[in-house]
């Protein structure tokens, strides 16, 4: 059952969708947005981040962001790394900086832009989880051993990671197909 109205759990993206949204943000939002979609970062750790947590090919999300409190290290992907280069972000401080330059970009300000990308395109149940459930359902799908999915994306156990694994109808059916 997709996302409505904050209920029940955000919608994976396709590929296509991802990018048609992508298309509608500013390059800022479409670099934040990215971040979570190639780290599989929560919005509020992306949108915390500093320059200077970008080390060598290496994305750090300090413990004093994270939602459980520690620092893990993701590595930066090609398709990711062009979208940052593109976006001429901030050389130090937030990456992502709020309005007077004093703070990070409100979560408010995230979820609104990415509503009104999504609200263009007719797309309904995405939400900005949308891009960790996409990012650890297909690492899962790819075959990637689920401690190393849960190390990366910081969930606190197995079965917290387990509730944003998305399985298809289909593949349901071959799963039957199988006895």
């Amino acid at each position: 059952m997709p996302k409505r109205d904050r209920h029940d759990q955000a919608e994976i993206w396709t590929a296509d969708q991802f990018e048609r949204v992508m298309g509608e943000l500013s390059p800022k939002m479409r670099s934040l947005f990215s971040i979570c979609y190639y780290t599989g970062c929560r919005v509020s750790e992306a949108r915390q981040l500093r320059a200077e947590d970008m080390v060598g090919e290496t994305l750090v999300l300090r413990k004093a962001t994270t939602k459980t409190k520690r620092t893990r290290a993701v590595p930066i992907h090609p398709k990711l790394r062009v979208v940052l280069s593109a976006a001429d972000l901030p050389n130090c401080g937030y990456l992502f900086p709020g309005r007077g330059g004093r703070g990070p970009i409100t979560r408010q300000a995230c979820d609104a832009a990415l509503r009104k990308a999504c609200d263009r395109l007719g797309l309904r149940g995405y939400s900005t989880h949308s891009n960790r459930r996409t990012w650890a359902t297909r690492l899962d799908k790819a075959g990637v051993r689920l401690k190393a999915i849960q190390d990366l994306g910081g969930w606190s156990s197995m079965a917290a990671l387990q509730r944003y694994l998305d399985v298809s109808e289909e593949e349901k059916v071959d799963a039957i197909a199988q006895l």
